[in-house]
């Protein structure tokens, strides 16, 4: 059934778009330990590409036509993330009627792409870190130790090093992870891509909604090279299938009033504002014009580019919370 859905998955990005320098140093790093099995931590705000950034890992290494297996550490419940890595026997706990392969052992020969892996609990961090220097585990209710070989890459959007110092995240984890580190520049430090970018997703959608789009307004794309893009690459994308939906002729029509902010709003290192104040007023802005509706085609998480776990994450991180009526 995983691997069924494996298939039906239909990704954010059919190819590395871009030509910037610092884009150029990513693929570059991701060239260099591609060919090692080399553990890998990306380190990466949300939207960035994570995940694409992992498949290329995975797809220039000897493990190529072996499964990659992903497993969204935040997107599973804390209850069932052992038995989702792991599996476990039947009868392991009320409701165990079988016995489940775990992700690890659909990944034996591959890789496994762990990400938000700051959500792994302290509890579990342990055997997971027995994986990573042993290469076994149990499953949960079985005492037989399973040996795999499995190629691990990780990723975050938080900085694990304050995790470790807050004593959330196992320092020796972290060190483990930590072998081979590349970290994903934000979508407003790579503004030259934009201009790549954009047709790219216009095609694609207007190819999927047999749509005929022959040219993209100048000041339209001014102003998505202006924006700051705290959602970055899925953001934008999502920004520019809703201007496909709308657009009725061959002409982009691009929703500009969802672009607030201009250049003069981008974060500033020498502004007293740090990104993460800028984070949470552009996310409360979005909460208020949605009636703080999160989910849905017109909820918050839509709006801003992010799946409804990741905007709930980052608004528990930012201590933002609904207010009462």
């Amino acid at each position: 059934m995983y691997l069924e859905e494996e298939i039906q998955t239909e990704y954010n990005f059919e190819e590395i778009i871009g030509n910037s320098t610092a884009l150029k140093e990513v693929l570059k790093a991701v060239e260099t330990v591609a060919a090692t099995d080399s553990t890998v931590l990306i380190y990466g705000e949300t939207g960035t590409g994570k995940e694409l950034i992992a498949r290329a890992i995975h797809n220039l290494s000897q493990r190529r036509d072996r499964t990659l297996v992903r497993v969204n550490c935040a997107a599973i419940p804390t209850g069932l993330l052992e038995s989702e890595m792991f599996g476990h026997e039947k009868g392991a706990f009320t409701g165990a009627i079988e016995r489940r392969i775990g992700r690890f052992e659909l990944a034996n020969k591959g890789t496994i792409f762990l990400d938000e892996v700051e959500d792994i609990p302290l509890e579990l961090q342990p055997k997971l870190l027995r994986v990573l220097q042993e290469q076994e585990f149990e499953r949960l209710g079985s005492g037989r130790s399973i040996r795999v070989d499995v190629r691990v890459v990780a990723a975050t959007n938080v900085d694990l090093q304050q995790l470790v110092a807050d004593k959330k995240f196992r320092n020796d984890l972290f060190y483990r992870l930590n072998v081979f580190p590349i970290a994903l520049p934000p979508l407003r430090e790579r503004r030259e891509d934009i201009a790549l970018l954009v047709p790219f997703f216009v095609n694609k959608s207007a190819q999927q909604m047999k749509k005929n789009i022959e040219r993209i307004p100048v000041e339209a794309m001014q102003a998505l090279m202006d924006y700051s893009w705290p959602g970055n690459i899925r953001e934008l994308q999502n920004l520019i299938e809703r201007a496909v939906i709308l657009t009725r002729g061959t002409v982009l029509q691009v929703p500009l009033s969802e672009l607030k902010q201009s250049s003069s709003t981008v974060p500033d290192p020498t502004h007293s504002s740090t990104l993460e104040s800028v984070d949470r007023e552009h996310i409360l802005r979005v909460l208020r014009e949605s009636g703080w509706v999160i989910g849905g085609p017109n909820g918050a998480a839509a709006r801003l580019g992010l799946n409804r776990t990741t905007l709930n994450n980052r608004l528990r991180k930012l201590g933002i919370t609904r207010p009462r009526a």
